[in-house]
């Protein structure tokens, strides 16, 4: 999926209505974010993160929350979804301790390199390989030399025996936030023809491959797997991204 369409699926969703659509599957992000936040845990006090495609910032405010004393930068291409974090975090009080980028990583100014970064539920869009690595490798050119990564996507052997089962409890799953049969199968056909849903093994063999060492799968609930990563020691000990 190219850029301009991904930015248009996700301005037609509704920001405002975002939140309240998938309130029913928050156990889903909140174990993630759990677990993410016990992997980050021994960052600075002052650490600062990079979020990528933050959507309306559920993972800041949840790591926020966590970490009084962090600061995030929330990159998200889709300007409606920004302003919905923009309000939540001012609510929350958090809005001082971050900053707000529309638009994409690669204009995104660079600056002071961040401790760490997460990509959740983003890099299932980019189709090619290629451009996926290169999207990571984005991401660790951002990160100092022993930063971390925290990723989350669809991920599943789709050739597998089980898959087909796998995908008829994800879609029972995806019905209980209230879509309508006709959403359900456009999102059959989605996952079929704009999601690049790969097998866990090879999504960590792309991460690796931007930069990062061998990444460790540490969650998985139905379809969505999420890895923790570093900055590989050849990048670590060369002093800086590459």
């Amino acid at each position: 999926m190219n850029d301009e369409k991904l930015q248009a699926t996700f301005n037609q969703q509704a920001a405002s209505a975002y939140d309240s659509q998938w309130a029913r599957l928050a156990p889903f992000r909140d174990a993630l974010h759990l677990l993410a936040a016990a992997v980050l845990t021994g960052l600075p006090a002052e650490a600062h993160i990079l979020c990528v495609g933050a959507g309306t910032g559920a993972e800041i405010i949840a790591l926020a929350e966590k970490f009084p004393g962090w600061h995030f930068t929330a990159v998200e291409p889709s300007a409606p979804m920004l302003d919905v974090f923009r309000r939540k975090a001012q609510e929350q009080g958090i809005a001082s301790r971050c900053t707000f980028h529309a638009g994409y990583l690669d204009s995104l100014p660079h600056g002071e390199p961040y401790d760490a970064a997460t990509s959740l539920l983003v890099s299932h869009f980019i189709l090619q390989q290629d451009e996926r690595a290169g999207f990571f490798r984005g991401i660790r050119e951002r990160l100092r030399p022993d930063g971390w990564l925290i990723n989350s996507d669809l991920a599943s052997d789709v050739d597998a025996s089980h898959y087909g089962a796998l995908l008829e409890v994800w879609m029972r799953t995806m019905a209980g936030a209230d879509l309508s049969q006709e959403k359900l199968e456009q999102m059959r056909t989605a996952y079929r023809r704009d999601v690049a849903i790969l097998a866990p093994k090879l999504v960590g063999g792309i991460i690796a491959s931007a930069g990062f060492d061998a990444p460790v799968q540490f969650y998985q609930c139905g379809l969505i797997h999420g890895w923790f990563a570093r900055t590989s020691q050849g990048v670590r000990q060369a002093g800086g991204p590459a």
